[in-house]
């Protein structure tokens, strides 16, 4: 993320963020509500780097996902709100974990483009399969039968494991190269130093 070039004009950012201020958005419609809250979780974590600007991590700053509130669709809220009320409690889809990006290096990565309502579907697979096939998502050991994967699994096991299934089964679901269901699962500790450029 190039946060040295946003810091020095954050124009963009702010006018964006000023539009999302008044925006009016509906559960009824899924795909422009999903757009929104996704495009308002990461242009905040953003904005938050952005105003402690320069920095080595998001965690560097107390309260930064659970205290500091952006005003988005005319309330005031915070990022860790946004993923919990806005969109995990809302639609039971694991799949948001891949497209919220917290501004660490052990999150998914960032796209350079907006989640629309006609493209978020799409995006949100697109994303999932990058991460769930990416060796900095997922580390195989074919002699020990095991395999590793980021916390972001174990934090959010819940998401992970609905209606009876299991990580892999979801892990499986979108990579290439199947894990069979007999390996160990074990995880790998978070990088939550700065994900810039």
């Amino acid at each position: 993320m190039a946060y040295a070039k946003i810091h020095a004009n954050p124009k963009t950012l702010n006018s964006l963020l000023k539009i999302a201020e008044t925006f009016k958005v509906s559960k009824n419609d899924t795909n422009t509500y999903r757009a929104f809250w996704i495009n308002a979780y990461n242009l905040s974590v953003i904005k938050g780097i952005i105003n402690h600007y320069p920095t080595t991590s998001p965690l560097a700053h107390p309260g930064f996902f659970d205290k500091t509130t952006y005003y988005l669709a005319g309330k005031s809220i915070t990022i860790n709100a946004i993923e919990n009320q806005m969109l995990r409690t809302v639609f039971k889809d694991a799949r948001f974990h891949f497209v919220l990006v917290c501004g660490a290096k052990g999150c998914p990565p960032i796209i350079n483009k907006a989640y629309m309502p006609d493209t978020v579907e799409t995006l949100l697979n697109q994303q999932t399969k990058l991460a769930l096939n990416s060796n900095s998502f997922i580390k195989l050991n074919d002699t020990e039968k095991s395999f590793k994967t980021s916390e972001i699994l174990k934090w959010y096991k819940v998401d992970f494991t609905m209606n009876g299934s299991s990580e892999i089964d979801f892990i499986n679901r979108f990579r290439t190269e199947k894990i069979p269901a007999n390996y160990t699962l074990s995880y790998f500790p978070y990088d939550w130093n700065l994900n810039s450029q």
